[in-house]
């Protein structure tokens, strides 16, 4: 499988950190927006940042940029369905989506999830155990086939905002990844969490 777009999921509000844009927030001497790319760039062929508003904000990274396709901010799968559309205008089949609020997602994630898909599934998500060792879907992880296009679409104006539902809909498939001395998909979305990402950096150092 090769020809993969990796989108970053930029797009949301922010509204717990003070609207801020959380991938830009200093993490040790870089972003955390700067270790996600690092993390993903290796994985695929291409990358995009799904963004809102003014893209002049993320210039210096020198990456393509698309915005919502669809207006109100209806949550990452938004963004899912924006990267889908560019990575179809560019002759891509699949897309790779990862948050932009989460940096230490593991290095080996989309080869995992190609090889899920190789049963034919069009969309895999990773998924980790809780405490009780319940599986939960990371929904902004996952490798999506553009054919899911029209069906996304179709969703997102029929209201549906629950990821799960639709990929389950689509014959989506999981992909479960083990949890270590930290959660590998733990995101950054309070000052606390930001404060506990800088100490987890240090530590793996």
């Amino acid at each position: 499988m090769t020809n993969v777009v990796g989108v970053i999921l930029a797009g949301g509000q922010g509204t717990r950190m003070g609207g801020q844009d959380k991938g830009l927030l200093s993490l040790g001497p870089h972003t955390i927006l700067d270790e996600v790319i690092r993390r993903l760039t290796p994985q695929v062929d291409r990358l995009v940042l799904n963004v809102n508003g003014d893209p002049a904000r993320f210039a210096h990274l020198a990456l393509p940029t698309v915005p919502d396709s669809l207006g109100g901010f209806l949550g990452p799968l938004a963004g899912v369905l924006a990267g889908m559309e560019w990575a179809r205008a560019h002759h891509a089949d699949w897309v790779a989506t990862v948050a932009a609020d989460t940096p230490f997602f593991p290095l080996d994630f989309v080869v995992r999830c190609q090889d899920a898909c190789q049963s034919g599934a069009p969309i895999a998500l990773a998924a980790t155990a809780d405490a009780d060792g319940v599986w939960h879907r990371q929904p902004t992880f996952g490798l999506w086939h553009v054919s899911t296009i029209d069906s996304l679409h179709r969703a997102l104006e029929s209201g549906l905002r629950k990821i799960v539902r639709w990929t389950d809909a689509e014959g989506g498939v999981e992909v479960r990844f083990e949890t270590g001395i930290y959660d590998p998909f733990f995101n950054v979305n309070t000052p606390d969490e930001l404060d506990d990402a800088r100490r987890m950096l240090e530590q793996a150092q």
